[in-house]
């Protein structure tokens, strides 16, 4: 290398960190106008705050303000976690639209409002609220912080402005029930279509490949989408909502129990598997049975290619129920969408996963299939000319279950990982995983966190995601790991 090269790359670097810092200014001097904003009190209209986990919350909390501007309502959004108290006692009406995630926890981006204005009790009472709370029953905590969210705004004395509306998985009709109490805050406005249901693009299954042959495992696949007609943008972190449709033999199983031969509609709609409510359906014409079952809900998947590579492409492991059924979304994907025919698909911006800013180090943690979150990222990395990426991914055996093996292995050749760390639980006699890896690079560790480093975490919530974070509060400190999530700098998407 010359000289002048050497010089030119210097200057480079020290330019790089100049833009990041500016970047960093702005975006504190942006935080602090719309605190000031808020504390100008209630007159500047109703302010919508959400707390997203995988952007859901967020997209509700946009339609929410469309709806109600529609009623020419003024309307301002702020994400909960950048919202001091002082803030919300000065609002004077306020809509709150949260996620709860993993086992009951607030949504990473609202770490701050918990660990700062949630810790307080403040004099609410000139605060009256609505609160939409996103959740899943399938988690023992449900809804489990939009639920605590709405204790403490009590407490504090704020008051509702009607009952909170919980939401389980997307319900339908729940969202319909919070449009129609927007609509009677904006003075009647027109509601609009139902959020449930969604405008999906037309995309065309072009490759399912088994990725994990003979895996002690379940099943994996690499799967690639292409658009009929133009495709819509996607950033590294964004989510695929595919609407899923059951299988043939199922549609067949459930009129052959209700002794009909056919009957339109059912492909798109949620089939009752027990006696009793199979038995509800008896007696009602064909053409009536799919009116009075549930759609299908989507199913969400994290994106593992950008748009510049011409198509959308998944990692998608098969899933089973305890009767051996296949799971809805995975067994659409895996098995019973034909090759070359249609998925109803939709990208769902998720900017809590995001890229972090340009020149901070990065560091990608994952087991499974949650390598294709990462996957995106490490694209985007390289695309954007980030070498400064350190990889950990976990799964059973090197021999079966090195998803995308020869992709990693080139881009540590090409110098576009500053370091992997694989490991194979069972490729030795006693169990390693993703979190010993990242437990035995302490050193490592620290030092990366200490030179800016971002750390992105995606897979699976049970044992992966915890292991994880125990870890990283092991080797950081809990202060230490709370100003990473207030800051950004520490992002999951864990399922």
């Amino acid at each position: 290398m010359t000289p002048e090269t050497r010089r030119l790359l210097a200057a480079l670097a020290v330019l790089i960190l100049y833009l990041a810092f500016c970047a960093l200014i702005l975006l504190r001097a942006r935080r602090r106008r719309q605190a000031a904003q808020l504390e100008a009190g209630g007159a500047e209209g109703l302010l919508i705050a959400h707390a997203s986990q995988s952007g859901f919350a967020e997209e509700l909390a946009r339609r929410s303000a469309a709806l109600l501007r529609q009623g020419s309502l003024p309307v301002r959004l702020a994400e909960l976690g950048g919202l001091p108290a002082e803030a919300l006692a000065g609002a004077g009406r306020a809509l709150f639209v949260v996620s709860t995630t993993g086992e009951g926890d607030a949504p990473d981006a609202a770490a701050r409002f918990v660990r700062g204005a949630m810790a307080g009790r403040p004099d609410l009472s000139g605060l009256r609220f609505g609160l939409l709370a996103l959740g899943d029953r399938s988690y023992a905590r449900f809804c489990a912080f939009g639920r605590s969210l709405d204790a403490w705004l009590r407490q504090c004395g704020a008051s509702p402005l009607f009952d909170p509306i919980e939401v389980d998985d997307g319900d339908e009709a729940a969202l319909r029930q919070w449009q129609q109490l927007l609509g009677r805050l904006a003075g009647g406005a027109a509601e609009g279509p139902g959020w449930g249901a969604r405008d999906y693009g037309r995309w065309r299954l072009v490759e399912r490949r088994l990725l994990n042959p003979g895996s002690l495992g379940g099943p994996a696949f690499h799967l690639a989408l292409e658009p009929i007609g133009e495709a819509p943008p996607w950033c590294a972190g964004d989510i695929a909502e595919i609407s899923p449709r059951n299988a043939p033999e199922a549609v067949a199983a459930l009129l052959r129990r209700l002794g009909l031969a056919a009957a339109p509609g059912l492909e798109s709609r949620l089939l009752p598997q027990d006696p009793a409510a199979i038995g509800k359906l008896a007696g009602l014409p064909p053409a009536a049975l799919a009116e009075h079952l549930p759609p299908l809900p989507h199913r969400d998947y994290s994106i593992a290619s950008l748009p510049a590579d011409g198509r959308l492409e998944l990692l998608v492991r098969q899933a089973r129920h305890p009767d051996g059924r296949l799971g809805l979304g995975s067994g659409w994907l895996t098995v019973q969408a034909p090759l070359g025919g249609e998925v109803a698909l939709r990208i769902r911006t998720n900017r809590s996963f995001h890229p972090p800013e340009p020149g901070r180090p990065l560091i990608l943690i994952g087991n499974g299939t949650g390598l294709a979150g990462l996957r995106a990222h490490l694209r985007a990395r390289q695309a954007a000319g980030e070498r400064r990426n350190w990889l950990l991914f976990g799964e059973r055996s090197r021999a079966s279950d090195y998803f995308h093996g020869a992709e990693i292995e080139a881009w540590r050749a090409g110098g576009w990982l500053q370091r992997l760390d694989l490991a194979f639980s069972r490729d030795q006699p006693e169990r390693v995983y993703v979190q010993d890896r990242l437990r035995a690079a302490a050193p490592e560790l620290r030092r990366w966190v200490a030179e800016g480093a971002a750390i992105y975490v995606c897979g699976s919530l049970e044992g992966m995601s915890g292991g994880v974070h125990a870890v990283l509060v092991e080797t950081l400190g809990a202060e230490a790991v709370s100003g990473l999530l207030e800051a950004g700098r520490y992002r999951r998407d864990v399922y």
